[in-house]
């Protein structure tokens, strides 16, 4: 497989991503992230997958939309980074949500497919 195969095999994790973030597809996201993975919020905190499908499974954050602005992928056969930036809509804890993200994800591959090992959001404000 080519670096270029690489690089449209991780973009299409990315969405797919991307789309169980806005179904709250808690089952698709468990296939996508890593036990181990952990992830930095925009308030500094550090999540693990079970708080991340928890967030979505009981309702504390639900997405109502989802604009990608710019998406960029790095893939190795076996290790990738997406950079996304983009605005989300919705709510978390019940407070309304509407803010322009940049996320980094850290991607492992194996036979199972991409799989988050490592993210971090922050809020964009310019």
């Amino acid at each position: 497989m080519s670096n270029d195969d690489h690089t449209e095999s991780l973009r299409a994790a990315e969405r797919r991503l991307q789309a169980a973030q806005l179904a709250s597809d808690v089952a698709a996201l468990g296939e996508l992230l890593d036990d181990a993975g952990r992830f930095t919020g925009p308030d500094g905190r550090l999540y693990s997958k079970d708080d991340d499908l928890d967030a979505h499974r009981t309702g504390h954050q639900v997405l109502t939309g989802l604009k990608e602005e710019d998406l960029r992928v790095f893939a190795t056969a076996h290790t990738g980074v997406t950079w996304f930036l983009g605005t989300l809509e919705g709510s978390v804890g019940g407070q309304p949500l509407r803010a322009r993200m940049r996320y980094t994800r850290t991607w492992t591959r194996d036979r199972a497919g991409w799989k988050i090992i490592a993210a971090h959001a922050t809020f964009v404000t310019e």
